[in-house]
């Protein structure tokens, strides 16, 4: 038997972030850039590293190969362990056969013999599309305290949100009473997070059992936790009440990058006792021209600023040419925004090249369909020709035609 760890965390990574259309044509969701420098999986890595929780499985499976390449040996979260560490479990680490990963569920059972090599009491069970800062340690103690078999993170949200999400009912003890999944008129705000903690022993059992029922989904939230809910486990709320995106969509992610520059957001990216880590090459400095005019913006490394950038976050090594202008927009690494240009409301993806007099994406109070606004996007290495337009709530995947329309 291997020797007992106490924690380890298990990091859901493999999803095809559809939602996010073409940002993740070629990427997996977690490998999506954020704030200027991150990726969406710094933010679970992180916090595993500054909970102590120091042996990671990273379970990937749709294209893998940017987010792999990304983690490397995990050294810049101080996961490049010769105990524990970083591991990327592809779906062809298992138990038998050759197959996908067909849920949630499935892809933890698939590698139980990874979890069982290191024999621990608890498993933490993560999600790579979230954006926030948690110490996993805290609700580990309270895991204990309640003797729980299971204890779900909980965040109040907005009555108007809440139908978004799973909902939960707890008694004054914290223990969940009931369950939502949705509901059109929800009757709870308490929104699970997706942050799971679970004895092992426990978990264990219930994979198996899911694995062999006939018509189960497979999934922590349909299945696994009702069937422990049913039994009568112990099954717990923790409270969270600190900032926490899920970023999973088009709208969510462009708002959760925005949220940097607004001062009555509290995400602390400069806090020296929880350090976000992300792989960071060395950068030349941003240069911003005295012809240029920024406002309340984030700029990265490598930046050559000439034109006017307002209330946006500049990724590495973007070009906003003198004449150009950037309002309330995400501008991801690489990316020229040529003189004359204007980019308003949009998310820019990597490497794509927007030609002089090209207009992309509309101010959300200027558009004649207010109806149909919504962020537009361009994805990576797509050029938006000379004078072209894109209008609001469009994702562009192929070159734009000089003075064509979309």
């Amino acid at each position: 038997m291997a020797r007992k760890t106490e924690c380890i965390a298990m990091l859901l990574a493999g999803g095809q972030g559809s939602r996010l259309g073409i940002l993740t044509k070629n990427i997996a969701k977690p490998a999506v850039p954020y704030g200027g420098k991150y990726r969406i999986i710094d933010f679970p890595l992180s916090n595993c590293v500054n909970s102590g929780i120091s042996t990671v499985g990273v379970l990937t499976q749709y294209q893998p190969l940017e987010l792999n390449d990304y983690i490397g040996n995990g050294q810049p979260w101080d996961l490049d362990r010769n105990e524990g560490g970083v591991h990327i479990l592809s779906p062809y680490q298992q138990i038998s056969g050759t197959q996908w990963y067909k849920g949630t569920a499935n892809a933890i059972y698939q590698n139980i013999n990874f979890i069982d090599r290191y024999n621990p009491e608890y498993v933490a069970i993560l999600s790579g599309d979230h954006i926030y800062k948690m110490d996993y340690n805290e609700m580990l103690k309270y895991h204990k305290e309640k003797n729980a078999a299971c204890t779900i993170a909980m965040l109040e949200v907005p009555w108007e949100e809440a139908s978004r999400f799973g909902l939960m009912f707890v008694d004054d003890d914290g223990a969940i009473t009931a369950f939502e999944e949705k509901p059109k008129n929800p009757k709870s705000n308490k929104a699970s997070m997706g942050v799971y903690i679970f004895t092992w022993s426990k978990l264990r059992e219930y994979l198996i059992a899911d694995e062999a029922k006939e018509g189960s989904s497979n999934d922590f939230g349909k299945d696994v936790i009702p069937a422990m809910f049913n039994a009568g486990e112990g099954m717990y709320a923790f409270r969270f009440d600190g900032y926490w995106k899920d970023v999973g969509t088009i709208d969510s992610l462009w708002e959760a990058n925005l949220d940097l520059l607004n001062p009555t957001v509290n995400i602390d990216l400069d806090d020296d006792n929880w350090k976000i880590y992300c792989k960071n090459s060395a950068l030349p400095p941003h240069f911003v021209s005295p012809k240029a005019n920024v406002q309340n913006s984030l700029v990265a490394g490598g930046c050559m600023v000439e034109g006017d950038v307002d209330y946006s976050v500049l990724f590495s090594n973007v070009t906003v040419e003198e004449g150009a202008k950037v309002e309330y927009s995400i501008i991801m690494p690489g990316t020229t925004i040529k003189s004359g240009a204007t980019v308003r409301y949009a998310m820019i993806a990597e490497n794509a090249v927007i030609e002089s007099g090209a207009v992309v994406g509309e101010d959300p109070q200027k558009t004649e369909n207010k109806e149909g606004w919504g962020v537009t996007v361009v994805g990576a290495d797509v050029k938006v020709g000379k004078s072209a337009v894109v209008t609001a709530n469009k994702m562009v995947a192929e070159n734009v035609k000089e003075g064509e329309t979309v």
